[in-house]
């Protein structure tokens, strides 16, 4: 099957589109690439440090979102990382010529737009290279929840 181009699946723009390309896509699972370069974002030459693996989670949970809308006819939306539970990084870093292959599937959808995904980047060669579970949130109708979440700010604020 073949894909869109990655950015067309987020609303992130070069030079922060951390991944290359869809490799495959269903309903409740993704798996994206991405090749380290010298010039990737992060990169100091040699190396991506491992942490940054989060953000290669949180961007391929926002292609399926973006994958799944753009199934539906509907625009992209804007999503949040709410926070992760048990990153580890299994490398401390990702040198220059790795490719990664980063999987998302959902384990938990709640009412609201909450969203628990099981993520992985392996090693093309199928090194386990880091781990997580993320919690994201992608609002149904975003002005009305940033209203939301301004009024509830000001009225606790005095």
């Amino acid at each position: 099957m073949s894909y869109r181009p990655i950015v067309d699946y987020l609303l992130h723009r070069p030079p922060m589109v951390l991944l290359d390309r869809v490799i495959e896509a269903a309903e409740s699972h993704i798996v994206c690439e991405a090749a380290i370069q010298v010039d990737s974002p992060f990169c100091d030459g040699a190396a991506v440090p491992g942490w940054v693996g989060i953000e290669y989670m949180a961007q391929t949970i926002g292609v399926l979102a973006g994958w799944r809308a753009l199934a539906k006819q509907l625009p992209v939306r804007i999503g949040f990382l709410v926070g992760t539970r048990h990153y580890q990084s299994h490398a401390p870093q990702f040198p220059v010529g790795e490719v990664l292959r980063v999987t998302a599937d959902e384990e938990l959808m709640a009412d609201g737009g909450l969203v628990a995904m099981r993520c992985t980047i392996h090693a093309v060669a199928g090194v386990l290279l880091a781990e997580a579970s993320l919690l994201v949130f992608q609002p149904d109708d975003l002005d009305a929840y940033l209203q939301q979440t301004l009024s509830a700010r000001e009225n606790t604020s005095g």
